[in-house]
């Protein structure tokens, strides 16, 4: 089985007609995954990728069945393609782009409590159900399918663990890039939850970093909800109080919460072993299987 995505999952891209968007779109396409159109304002009728062109996500989903979306379009309009994709009867909507300004995202985040969509960042690398469904930007060369789940914060840090995983011959039931800005879609709570659900995650990876308090949370859900063993990483280690290191979430305030050493514990206390190095990850992984 897998979360969120499979290769039933029916794709519309939405910026196919930009650079970013359609090359990715011939990437998924590529990879298997079902694509089945576009959606650019003042772009429909033309063809992408293979693909039809129309002028609304909502056209796009009705001619084409979707639903699903991919978003790729700069981070002044990307609140404006979220909230299309909202309107709609779409499972699921991955926003790729990165730098959308916070108070856009909390209107976003408002509006999208009184759906029924799911939404996968922004400022995310997308999700991969290996072998069936890729939605964005992830290397499928380097995932294979298995038991494993992986949930992350950071783009890089996923392919680093799913490149130690794969090389032991461990594969993945779906990864999920939830994205490192400070407000996003789906947590580390959701992804964790799906992946408890799912009969053939075996075990799960959760990959986090400094700042906020999600992986605090999630250790917490792990001790009191979760029987599917689940290995850590937290990057920041080294980085200084209040400074940013990579995503616009990545940043420690100083309030006791945040640190690595408080997410790290949290995660011990729960049961969670927390690997230094990718590496290490994938020998806790194996010590699970």
């Amino acid at each position: 089985m897998s979360i969120f995505v499979d290769d039933d999952t029916r794709v519309i891209v939405q910026g196919i007609t930009g650079g970013e968007g359609k090359f990715h779109a011939e990437q998924m396409i590529e990879y298997g995954t079902n694509v089945v159109g576009g959606a650019v304002p003042g772009k429909g009728g033309q063809e992408v990728a293979g693909v039809p062109v129309y002028d609304t996500v909502d056209e796009a989903v009705d001619a084409e069945d979707a639903d699903a979306s991919v978003i790729f379009v700069p981070p002044a309009f990307a609140a404006d393609a979220i909230f299309e994709a909202l309107d709609t009867d779409l499972d699921l909507a991955v926003a790729i782009t990165e730098g959308v300004p916070t108070q856009d995202m909390a209107k976003v985040n408002k509006r999208l409590s009184e759906t029924d969509t799911r939404l996968l960042g922004p400022n995310c690398p997308g999700i991969i159900t290996p072998g069936e469904s890729k939605l964005g930007i992830l290397p499928g060369n380097i995932f294979t399918d298995g038991n494993v789940g992986l949930v992350s914060r950071s783009g890089t840090l996923t392919y680093q663990v799913v490149d130690s995983l794969t090389n032991r011959g461990i594969g993945q039931t779906t990864a999920v890039g939830i994205g490192g800005d400070p407000i996003i879609g789906t947590s580390f709570i959701d992804a964790l939850s799906a992946f408890e659900d799912d009969e053939e995650t075996d075990a799960v990876v959760m990959c986090g970093e400094i700042g906020g308090e999600d992986e605090e949370q999630a250790a917490k859900f792990i001790g009191e909800h979760m029987d599917t063993p689940v290995a850590g990483f937290i990057a920041g280690r080294t980085a200084p109080p209040g400074k940013r290191m990579g995503h616009a979430g990545a940043i420690v305030s100083g309030s006791g919460t945040g640190t690595a050493e408080s997410k790290i514990n949290a995660l011990n206390d729960a049961g969670v072993p927390v690997g230094d190095t990718p590496e290490e990850i994938a020998d806790h992984v194996e010590d699970f299987l």
